[in-house]
């Protein structure tokens, strides 16, 4: 036998004695797994489905790292900690090790909610949940709260407790009447009449929650102090859903 021939035998025994470490690997480049994709392709097996509320998604479980975050994550500072969120998932940096998957702290403000989430009410207070967690809207986006009652929770709307009449049509602006004051509120994002009516009254009972005053139940006689608080913060809150208020 040649040379020649004996060093490609050579080299097809090396061939098959490594062919299941290059095949994983060729798999791996084949699918173009990057290490978050291949990671969850790992956990698999270890992911719970979050099936509260109906809500029904499945999620990794807390305590677990992954190697590189997921595409587009939203970072978020609190207490001068780093957090990054992403479908749903929250994450912390894991020193060299990557990311791991934790529980955000209450008080915690995201712009926008995950991608699916439940809606509850605890009165007539709307809850939004997902991944074990619960958000509430306010002024500067979505604020992760405690757990509330399961006693309070219902997930069915409640009636509203005040009639709000629908604005008139564009582009005149919709008017919420107080006791000695009016606000004029211009839908900046084309909102419908009854998406309008809807935010309207939810930033109401926003606005009554943040300040102990509600401007349909309270007496004749309130200070202005009160009147506006609670003008301000129905301002705040319309501004933050794509409203111009005045």
């Amino acid at each position: 036998m040649s040379r020649t021939a004996r060093l490609s035998w050579v080299a097809l025994g090396l061939l098959l004695v490594l062919s299941p470490g290059f095949a994983s690997i060729a798999r791996a480049d084949e699918h173009g797994y990057r290490d978050h994709e291949f990671r969850e392709h790992e956990f698999h097996e270890r992911q719970y489905l979050d099936a509260r509320y109906g809500h029904g998604r499945y999620y990794p479980p807390r305590g677990f790292v992954f190697t590189a975050l997921p595409p587009g994550p939203h970072v978020v500072f609190h207490a001068g900690v780093q957090f990054y969120f992403a479908g749903g998932v929250w994450y912390r940096a894991n020193g060299p090790a990557g990311f791991v998957v934790v529980a955000p702290p209450l008080g915690i403000v995201v712009p926008l909610l995950p991608p699916f989430y439940s809606t509850i009410y605890v009165g007539s207070v709307p809850y939004y949940y997902a991944n074990d967690v619960y958000y509430v809207q306010g002024p500067q986006g979505y604020t992760v709260v405690a757990p509330p009652p399961p006693n309070l929770v219902v997930q069915q709307a409640p009636p509203p407790a005040v009639v709000v009449q629908p604005p008139p049509p564009a582009p005149s602006p919709s008017i919420a009447q107080g006791p000695e004051q009016q606000l004029f509120i211009y839908p900046r994002q084309g909102q419908s009449e009854q998406q309008q009516a809807t935010d309207r009254y939810e930033c109401h009972r926003w606005a009554v929650n943040q300040t102990g005053y509600d401007p349909t139940l309270a007496p004749g006689s309130v200070p202005p102090q009160k009147q506006a608080e609670y003008q301000r913060a129905m301002g705040a809150c319309l501004d933050g859903r794509g409203y111009t208020v005045k």
